[in-house]
């Protein structure tokens, strides 16, 4: 993308369970290397209620809509509910998904 003569840097969206906070760090921390912007889902203090759940998940594909790229952070091939739901909404918004997990099969899910 262009803005004022200016090639902008990709965005790329953060997608997986809070489970693995290092995980996300570090490839927040690569991406952020490579002169991407990265969003990503932020743990929050307190109980998490129901409707703060709600609230937080819609937040979060909010954030998918702003990004060019999608990114699956897991561990062990593990996908949550909540992962799921954000890889059906970014392939209905045409995101292009990858993973940090070269054997993933995203296909799958």
């Amino acid at each position: 993308m262009r803005r004022r003569g200016i090639e902008s840097p990709r965005v790329v969206c953060l997608c997986g369970s809070l489970r693995f906070p290092d995980l996300f760090d570090s490839e927040r921390r690569r991406l952020t290397a490579l002169g991407i912007i990265v969003l990503a889902p932020e743990a929050v203090s307190g109980e998490i209620t129901m409707t703060m759940r709600a609230a937080l998940g819609e937040l979060h594909l909010r954030r998918i809509d702003l990004a060019d790229d999608v990114r699956i952070v897991s561990e062990g091939g593990y996908i949550g509910e909540a992962t799921r739901r954000e890889i059906h909404y970014a392939r209905a918004m045409g995101k292009t998904i990858s993973t940090v997990e070269a054997h993933l099969d995203l296909d799958a899910i």
